[in-house]
């Protein structure tokens, strides 16, 4: 399987491969005629049958030159709408990551930030801030109290039909 996964860059076909392996090997049994070179046989067999994967799934996917000139502009036309779309997206989150960030102590931001965007550990952390792990709990924990807290402004209820319970988003 690690051979195979090394060889296949889609995950959801490395199974699909290995069985084949498998196959290969119990229907082509009686062609091993040294026992002790059976690892040297199964990897052959194994890069044979990724191989044949591969060449039959390039003959498969249809090439860019293949599609007409109308396909093209059509297929741009929408890459481009999807990008600027995703851009804007993302633009929009990080204006509101910032402004949440903004809502909150200086010291908070900066431990959230090393935390959960720069993603050091709580060791990391405290040969930072020259304290214990305990400590930085604590203070992580307190960090998000006050982010939720500043959340609650530019969240929207998501659902009116559960006044009792409101759900909270945010909205795209």
């Amino acid at each position: 399987m690690g051979t195979v996964a090394r060889m296949i860059p889609r995950p959801e076909d490395v199974e699909d491969v290995a069985q084949e392996v498998f196959l290969s090997v119990y229907f082509r049994r009686d062609r091993l005629r040294a026992p002790e070179l059976f690892d040297l046989w199964l990897y052959r067999i194994t890069v044979n049958e990724a191989y044949d994967y591969l060449r039959r799934r390039h003959c498969r996917e249809p090439w860019i030159s293949d599609l007409s000139e109308e396909q093209m502009v059509t297929a741009y036309a929408m890459a481009g709408r999807k990008v600027a779309s995703d851009r804007e997206y993302q633009k929009r989150i990080r204006e509101t990551v910032d402004d949440l960030l903004a809502a909150i102590p200086e010291a908070d931001r900066i431990l959230l930030v090393l935390r959960e965007i720069e993603g050091l550990s709580l060791s990391e952390l405290g040969r930072v801030y020259h304290t214990n792990e305990n400590v930085l709990k604590v203070r992580l924990f307190r960090a998000r109290q006050r982010l939720l807290k500043a959340i609650h402004p530019l969240a929207a209820p998501a659902s009116a039909a559960d006044p009792g319970r409101p759900k909270w988003s945010l909205r795209r």
